[in-house]
């Protein structure tokens, strides 16, 4: 069986990314394959490494206030580029009032602060499906 493969990404330019960090290993923790982006990445750059990674979903650690703008361009990418079959979901400080726009925008699901990891690996393991013809 195929592990989940999931790309963390930290776009714009916040520059905190200790939260990114502990999600990305409490998933890999779970066994589940990660890929980090590192800092300041644009949407096109995370488009580009996870179509290029053959990730099942992206996860976006927003801190910088500029969600309502950078989700959409995500999914927006992943459409251009035929990839919508890979998962957005992400979070970060995102006012409860934003959340609605986001998931009609196409994100999967928001996570507010606070949120156990435990919340957001039962989110991978639940919601994502490995690709079939995912590297094993």
């Amino acid at each position: 069986m195929s592990k989940i493969r999931i790309l963390v990404a930290k776009p714009g330019l916040d520059g905190h990314d200790r939260g990114a960090k502990v999600i990305a290993r409490s998933l890999r923790d779970a066994g589940i394959e990660v890929i980090y982006t590192g800092l300041r990445q644009t949407p096109e750059a995370i488009v580009a490494t996870a179509i290029q990674e053959d990730v099942d979903a992206i996860g976006v650690s927003i801190l910088s206030g500029a969600h309502n703008t950078i989700f959409p361009k995500i999914v927006t990418l992943l459409k251009d580029k035929k990839a919508e079959d890979i998962t957005v979901f992400g979070g970060g400080v995102i006012p409860e009032d934003d959340i609605p726009f986001l998931l009609q925008s196409g994100v999967a699901k928001i996570f507010t602060p606070g949120t156990a990891t435990e919340e957001v690996i039962e989110f991978v393991n639940n919601s994502i499906t490995p690709k079939s013809s995912a590297i094993a």
